[in-house]
């Protein structure tokens, strides 16, 4: 069995007991990111469209960090407190994915870990591979 690595980011470690990401055979599970700026731990706004840029950019640098990124994307789930702001959020995450998404579950939950909190997305990732296919390998 392959032991997972966990992926920090520069700055140390979360206070909370969790790895923003873990690697294992060429996958990248990253947790749930949400609206806040990692630097200034403020929060992006109170709507669902700022939280959610905010997080699909602290899931953009954890998977950096892991040597992924957006187009090597499988699966998203986002966790949201009012099932309206999975529309809101749509033009964002179109604006962060391009034209090819992954596929994606949207769930409405009671509550995050912050009432102040709206939006959260976690993603399951590869790293990229060496392809001999001319187009790179990817279906896009």
């Amino acid at each position: 069995m392959t032991v997972p690595t966990q992926i920090f980011l520069p700055g140390g470690r979360p206070k909370l007991p969790l790895a923003p990401a873990t690697v294992v055979n060429g996958l990248v599970f990253v947790s749930g990111q949400v609206g806040t700026d990692p630097q200034s731990g403020e929060l992006a706004g109170l709507g669902a469209r700022e939280q959610a840029k905010q997080a699909l950019d602290n899931l953009a640098a954890v998977l950096a960090a892991a040597g992924s990124s957006a187009e090597y994307v499988a699966k998203v789930t986002v966790f949201v407190t009012d099932p309206a702001f999975v529309g809101e959020i749509d033009g964002v995450y179109r604006d962060f994915f391009g034209e090819w998404v992954p596929a994606r579950s949207a769930v409405t939950v009671r509550a995050l870990p912050k009432p102040e909190f709206v939006v959260e997305i976690e993603a399951i990732a590869s790293l990229p591979t060496q392809s001999s296919d001319p187009d790179g390998g990817s279906s896009r």
